[in-house]
C-alpha cells in the first residue's frame, strides 16, 4: 500500500503545485485521455512486441508484488528453518532411506503436509527434494553441491529479473513517447494555422502536455515500479539463500542445529528471527522427529 500512497502524493504534490502557481489544471485536462492513449497505447504495444508471452504474465504478476511487497514474512522464514531442521535431523539420525519417502512424494509426506504453506510453493519444494536426492545418491561434497545450488539460484534470478528489465525499457521508452505525441499535437495546430491566438494557444497547450505525461509516466510511475519489482525479487531470493546455506552446512559436517543457523543469518535482517524464538519453534521438531 505504501506505493500506492507514494504515488498519490507525488500527484497531489506535481498537480497542486502546478495550480497553486497560476496553472490552469482544466487545460492539462482537455489534453490529458487523448495524450494519454497515443502514449500508454504506443508504450503498450512496445512492451508486447518486446517480450515473450511468459515475461508479459510474469510482469502482470509481479505488478501484485510492487502493492503488497514480498510474500516472504519473519513466520514464513522460521517455518522453512522448521522443515528443513526435521530433514536434516531424520537424515543424520535414521540415514537416507528414511528421508527418500518424504522427498519422492511430499504431498504424501507427513513432515511436509505440517507446512501446508510451503508445500504449496512450486518453486521452494522441487528444490529442497531435488538436493535432498542428490544427497541421498551420495553427492556429499559440499563444494559441488554449493557450486550446483549458486548456479541453479544465479539463473532463477536472471530469468526474474526479465519483467524489471522489460518495465525499465518502457520507462526509458515513455519520454519520446510523450515526444511523438507532442509532435503530433503540433501538427494538430499547423493544419489550424488560421485560428485566432487564443484558440492556438490552447491547442498548442494540449500538444506540450504530451511531453509532460511522458516524463511525469516515465520518471513517477513505470520507473519507480520496476525499481520496488527488482527489490521485491532480490528480497523473495534471500528465501532460497538460506535453503543453499542450510544444506551446504549440513554437507560439511555441522550438526543440524549448526546448519540451521548458518541458514538463518542468511535471512533479511528485516524479518530474521531471533535465536531464541527459532529454538522454541526447533524444539518442537525435535519433538516430532523423537515420536
Amino acid at each position: 500500500m505504501i506505493a500506492i500512497g507514494g504515488l498519490l502524493f507525488t500527484l497531489l504534490c506535481v498537480f497542486g503545485g502546478f495550480a497553486l502557481s497560476g496553472g490552469s489544471v482544466s487545460a492539462v485536462m482537455n489534453g490529458l485521455p487523448f495524450e494519454l492513449l497515443t502514449i500508454c497505447g504506443a508504450a503498450t504495444g512496445s512492451f508486447v512486441m518486446a517480450n515473450s508471452v511468459h515475461v508479459v504474465k510474469a510482469t502482470l504478476n509481479g505488478l501484485r508484488s510492487v502493492v503488497g511487497g514480498t510474500r516472504y514474512k519473519r513466520d514464513d522464514y522460521i517455518d522453512l528453518l522448521s522443515l528443513l531442521y526435521r530433514l536434516i535431523r531424520l537424515l543424520a539420525t535414521k540415514g537416507t532411506m528414511a528421508v527418500e519417502s518424504h522427498i519422492e512424494n511430499p504431498s504424501e509426506s507427513p513432515i511436509f503436509n505440517e507446512h501446508a504453506k510451503i508445500l504449496r510453493n512450486t518453486e521452494v519444494v522441487p528444490m529442497i527434494c531435488d538436493y535432498f536426492r542428490m544427497i541421498s545418491m551420495d553427492a556429499d561434497d559440499p563444494h559441488q553441491v554449493e557450486d550446483v545450488m549458486g548456479r541453479e539460484l544465479k539463473k532463477t534470478l536472471v530469468e526474474k529479473m526479465h519483467p524489471v528489465h522489460a518495465l525499465q525499457g518502457v520507462a526509458d521508452g515513455l519520454p519520446a513517447l510523450g515526444i511523438i505525441a507532442a509532435v503530433l499535437g503540433v501538427i494538430k495546430t499547423m493544419t489550424h494555422i488560421n485560428e485566432p491566438p487564443m484558440i492556438l494557444g490552447e491547442m498548442i497547450g494540449g500538444a506540450l502536455v504530451g511531453t509532460f505525461l511522458g516524463v511525469l509516466l516515465a520518471y513517477c510511475l513505470v520507473g519507480p515500479i520496476a525499481g520496488r519489482l527488482k527489490q521485491v525479487i532480490e528480497e523473495e531470493a534471500r528465501y532460497l539463500e538460506v535453503i543453499r546455506a542450510t544444506v551446504v552446512s549440513h554437507l560439511h559436517g555441522n550438526p543440524p542445529q549448526v546448519s540451521i543457523e548458518t541458514g538463518r543469518k542468511m535471512v533479511p535482517n528485516e524479518f530474521m528471527p531471533t535465536f531464541v524464538s527459532l529454538e522454541a519453534t526447533l524444539e518442537q521438531a525435535r519433538l516430532a522427529v523423537r515420536s
